[in-house]
């Protein structure tokens, strides 16, 4: 086989059905041999790399399987680059595709060329440079099980063009053997400690759902009758309508939920990192708490917050374990001392305000898969949409990438084809990568787009009233764009309101969920999140608005 159907040949032995790219002079073998062999694939064009690579990250986020990407070399190739560095911080399982000058023209400074495993090495669960046609197959075989193993993240292969040109013969994957993922800590300790526990917490985060461990963890949660919070990135590993569920924690997380960690005595962490977000002032975390975490990825360990006791492995192994090994438990006084905290939520029935546009599509479209962009309506959605499973909010947490959505809903919408997408964004983020409407446009994809107006870069706005004495400086967006007309110009429908009537009206149009669509909400350019901690604080200091 030629190099270029060496790599379909891969793909296929994986079940990888489903590509996003873009094509250029380095990848025209491999896109040759998709019109020649391509049978099979449904292969994604975006309007941009950028585009091609969240695309392939939502999909990937929605599927559990890797996504897969083709960029062509030099400016495709470093156009990757922010879509690599969002799934790399979130573990999202990809693998990136891209073409390279001619092995013989390497180091020579030649047209489009440009290292690409050099510069990704930071943000790569591994990289490879593929200049030898017998080497290809075995590289590409690694590529998609290294992505997708432990934890997960991408994986890039950069491959010479007289590599998709060259002949070799194709052996076939026989298979790996999945690679052992160690075992480590004390079970009996754990179980010691949360037997002992008068005031325990569950922090979950994003592992529990790449761990499949959210049937897990409930069962823990119900039979220990302990509280959970959720950081941004775990966020739908406990149904939000639980009784035991209490949100968001962190930042602009629930008053209800930063106090219960505060004052806890334990906090079982699961497959979470305690970021800055969550954490808050170094030293100010769970003060009064010992703390046992559960994660695969043993870097995690003591690396922001010290921790009691470490459980390394699967987070569903642990769980289920720790599940069988405690009796039913009864922490009510604990639950009803939280409860006296809550802070009752306010809808304005009269004013478009966010809590009521997420309440009024959450009511409509609640099934819905929600895909943020990154800003104030990335914390409201966070805070309002009342998630119910794993899988069904997709947003960018680690790196906080503003344009993420639109190649994101894409790549949610090719993954779970005919169910409802919802992409909640804010102008500022939309315009980074609109361009993707085109690629939206000419798919068909179902994705409902909810586009928070305020003319202006809400959350550094926000963080400059608050902060810097209201010197607003460059976040006020004082153009008119008719974003209901740019809609329209792609041949999307669009709607424009400003009323919660209004809204309610465009959610009854009869292409909703089936076909992209686009609804303009005007709010208040001083529409804040609450509560917001203050940066360097501890998370009990928050600010209610």
């Amino acid at each position: 086989m030629k190099g270029a159907e060496i790599v379909l040949a891969c793909l296929r032995d994986h079940q990888v059905d489903t590509l996003f790219g873009y094509p250029g002079g380095a990848v025209i073998p491999l896109y040759d041999a998709l019109h020649r062999q391509g049978q099979g694939f449904t292969h994604v064009r975006t309007a941009h790399e950028q585009g091609a690579v969240h695309a392939a990250d939502g999909y990937a986020r929605t599927t559990g399987k890797t996504g897969v990407v083709i960029a062509t070399s030099g400016p495709g190739a470093t156009n990757t680059v922010t879509g690599i560095a969002t799934a790399f911080m979130d573990s999202s399982p990809l693998v990136i595709l891209t073409g390279q000058v001619p092995s013989s023209l390497l180091g020579r400074d030649s047209f489009q060329e440009i290292d690409i495993t050099g510069m990704t090495v930071p943000i790569t669960k591994h990289n490879f440079l593929v200049r030898k046609i017998e080497d290809l197959e075995e590289t590409l075989h690694q590529a998609l099980v290294i992505a997708n193993s432990g934890r997960p993240g991408p994986v890039l292969v950069d491959i010479t063009k007289d590599v998709l040109l060259d002949q070799c013969a194709y052996r076939g994957f026989i298979g790996y053997k999945e690679p052992v993922v160690a075992t480590e800590g004390d079970l009996d300790q754990a179980l010691k400690l949360i037997r002992q526990a008068k005031r325990p917490v569950i922090y979950a985060g994003g592992g529990v759902g790449m761990g499949d461990a959210a049937a897990t963890l409930l069962d823990l949660a119900t039979k220990g009758d302990i509280p959970v919070v959720n950081t941004l990135m775990g966020l739908g590993s406990i149904p939000r309508s639980h009784p035991l569920s209490l949100g968001l924690v962190g930042m602009h997380g629930f008053p209800e939920a930063n106090d219960a960690i505060s004052k806890s005595d334990l906090v079982i962490a699961v497959g979470a990192r305690f970021s800055d977000r969550v954490t808050g002032a170094p030293g100010t975390f769970a003060p009064s708490a010992k703390i046992i975490h559960v994660d695969i990825d043993p870097t995690e360990f003591s690396k922001n917050v010290q921790v009691s006791l470490r459980l390394r492995g699967q987070v569903d192994i642990w769980l289920k374990a720790l599940v069988h090994g405690i009796d039913p438990m009864d922490h009510g006084d604990w639950r009803r001392e939280i409860a006296s905290s809550v802070k009752p939520i306010s809808f304005v029935n009269h004013m478009l305000t966010p809590a009521s546009i997420i309440g009024l599509v959450a009511g409509r479209l609640s099934e819905a898969s929600v895909v943020t962009d990154v800003g104030q309506h990335q914390m409201w959605t966070a805070q309002y949409w009342p998630f119910q499973r794993t899988r069904q909010f997709i947003t960018s947490g680690g790196l906080g990438t503003m344009g993420f959505g639109m190649g994101a809903a894409m790549g949610t919408a090719k993954g779970i084809a005919d169910q409802p997408v919802v992409l909640i964004t804010g102008d500022g983020s939309f315009r980074m990568n609109s361009n993707e409407l085109s690629t939206l446009a000419e798919a068909q994809l179902p994705v409902t787009i909810i586009l928070m107006n305020n003319g202006a870069l809400g959350m550094v706005r926000q963080w400059q009233k608050l902060f810097q004495d209201r010197r607003y400086e460059e976040t006020c967006i004082t153009d008119s764009i008719d974003y209901v007309k740019l809609a329209e110009a792609y041949g999307i429908q669009g709607f424009d309101v400003s009323t919660p009537q209004d809204l309610q009206e465009a959610l009854a149009w009869e292409g909703l969920g089936k076909e992209p669509v686009l609804i303009n909400c005007r709010i208040l350019k001083d529409e804040d999140v609450w509560p917001i901690v203050p940066p360097g604080k501890a998370i009990t200091n928050f600010i209610l608005g």
